[in-house]
């Protein structure tokens, strides 16, 4: 890997970081508002929904500049929504505005990584990133619990630089640090080297751009492996982001845990997902991809075992098992939609595509949820449905690519532009 690489890492690391604390943060905010229970879920609904609304136009944008470039400006953005929290904007409406600047990041994340780097690290190169991106996610949670805290709070309250820009209630201060850490990555962005990589000119009338997105769309879903890898990874981060908010709910009823301390689970979560991110990389070559999708359907019934845990102690390796799992199947399947979106298009439209896709999976999945809790359901009741659906929809993905293969060897297909 070179030093481009490294650089973007690190700029994603920091922008992810914060993401991750400002959403404690926002939960925290909604708790002093009293908001009703149902409301929390719909901070990351807001959160993604630029990434549904925007899919046919960010690509385009990511294609149109260099993308270190296309960071920097959205990284701004994202700076922005936290700003609004800061003064006094509803935590619901700042976090979307984050969201649509994630939005527009996301495509030159994924994109340049196809520029950059031959197909063959390409597996790797998605473990490391996926791996930092957990990293970040246990860091940011911890983080922001940690921010939250009233002796944390107090700590940072007794600085005498805050008082003197008149920041005086906890909320500020953790909102402060939240927006140095988007300033870091601010900052790795400017230095994110220019791949070189041009692409046609990108099309500005709105029309046409829906109807470019529409055909890549289908094209990535009638492709045999785009759209294995495309059902895969939209069902994991739609019930990646669900198992966020049902760890949290799960943590305050069944191990009497309070926010601060449940958003310390998250973070256990995401160190198995690093984990198998990592191992992954180190052993499945992307023509092996394929193989791991069994994975899915064992996580799917690890998690009801979550039912039946009281402990914390019980609790920590369960967690880091079922992120392991995750992380393990998600990342070659995620480098198998990449390389077969560069393949068959440019990378921001494919990214833009398969962000569709998932957030549309999120935002599907959240509504779910918030309604579950708004019925009042029994948070194992919750966790039996999601454990249950998750390995069921595996099972008829697996089945479907059992079929392509009596139609075609489709391991041959990597590396050809045809479907």
């Amino acid at each position: 890997m070179n030093r481009g690489f490294y650089t973007i890492m690190a700029a994603q690391f920091f922008s992810s970081l914060a993401d991750n604390a400002l959403l404690i943060a926002a939960i925290a905010l909604l708790t002093v508002m009293q908001s009703p229970e149902w409301m929390t879920p719909l901070l990351k609904l807001f959160f993604v929904l630029s990434y549904v609304l925007l899919a046919a136009f960010v690509g385009a944008f990511a294609d149109s500049l260099p993308k270190g470039r296309v960071m920097f400006v959205t990284n701004l953005i994202k700076i922005f929504g936290c700003a609004l929290m800061f003064f006094h904007v509803h935590p619901l409406l700042a976090y979307a505005i984050v969201g649509f600047g994630a939005a527009a990041y996301s495509p030159a994340k994924y994109g340049i990584l196809t520029e950059l780097l031959p197909a063959e690290k390409l597996v790797a190169a998605n473990g490391w990133i996926e791996g930092l991106t957990v990293a970040s996610i246990i860091l940011g949670t911890v983080m922001g619990g940690a921010l939250i805290n009233p002796k944390v709070s107090a700590y940072l309250l007794s600085f005498q630089g805050f008082t003197i820009i008149g920041i005086d209630t906890p909320a500020e201060a953790a909102l402060c640090i939240i927006a140095i850490a988007y300033l870091l990555a601010a900052l790795f962005n400017l230095k994110i080297p220019d791949t070189g990589a041009r692409y046609p000119h990108q099309e500005r009338n709105p029309i046409k751009l829906i109807g470019d997105f529409a055909g890549c769309f289908k094209t990535l879903w009638r492709d045999r492996l785009g759209q294995i890898s495309l059902a895969v990874t939209t069902l994991f981060w739609g019930a990646g982001a669900t198992l966020q908010f049902i760890v949290l709910k799960w943590a305050e009823s069944a191990l009497g845990m309070a926010l601060d301390k449940a958003a310390i689970l998250q973070g256990i979560v995401a160190v198995g997902v690093a984990l198998g991110a990592v191992a992954a990389a180190r052993f499945v070559p992307l023509k092996k991809s394929l193989t791991v999708m069994p994975l899915g359907i064992i996580m799917g019934f690890v998690v009801l075992a979550m039912t039946m845990v009281k402990s914390i102690w019980l609790a920590y390796p369960l967690l880091v098992i079922i992120g392991a799992l995750s992380g393990y199947f998600v990342v070659p399947m995620n480098a198998l939609l990449q390389h077969r979106g560069h393949v068959l298009m440019s990378a921001g439209h494919s990214i833009a595509v398969q962000n569709f896709n998932e957030n549309l999976s999120v935002l599907t999945m959240l509504m779910i949820y918030a309604l579950m809790v708004k019925l009042d359901l029994n948070i194992n009741i919750v966790i039996a449905m999601f454990g249950l659906f998750v390995s069921g929809i595996m099972f008829l993905i697996m089945r479907r690519h059992a079929a392509n293969q009596r139609e075609h060897d489709s391991l041959s297909l990597i590396g050809e532009p045809k479907h």
